[in-house]
């Protein structure tokens, strides 16, 4: 899962920079002039920002899936296991007790 997440990130980062360097060209096309170029440039920005956005989408749904897997199968944990998620739970108010106390 984390290679995915790298992976991921890294297609992610490679497009933005796609898209940084398509908004340069735009700068760089339309200092002068407002001809066929920056037009050029413009339509390659658009598409880029669209695909950008269309991954980012895609990457939240599957964020957003695996964190309602993980609360699913935390749920079945407690109610597989109420007395194990009581003493968990228990352990962890004791440990932010005590830290709290410190203070």
């Amino acid at each position: 899962m984390s290679n995915d997440t790298d992976i991921s990130r890294e297609k992610l980062a490679s497009d933005l920079r796609i898209v940084v360097s398509d908004a340069e060209e735009l700068l760089r096309a339309t200092a002068g002039q407002m001809g066929e170029k920056a037009v050029v440039a413009r339509e390659r920005i658009q598409e880029s920002l669209r695909a950008a956005k269309d991954k980012l989408a895609r990457a939240e749904e599957v964020m957003l899936d695996k964190t309602k897997a993980a609360a699913r199968a935390t749920d079945d944990y407690v109610h597989d296991h109420p007395w194990g998620a009581v003493g968990i739970a228990g352990a962890i108010g004791l440990v932010i007790g005590m830290l709290i106390s410190r203070r």
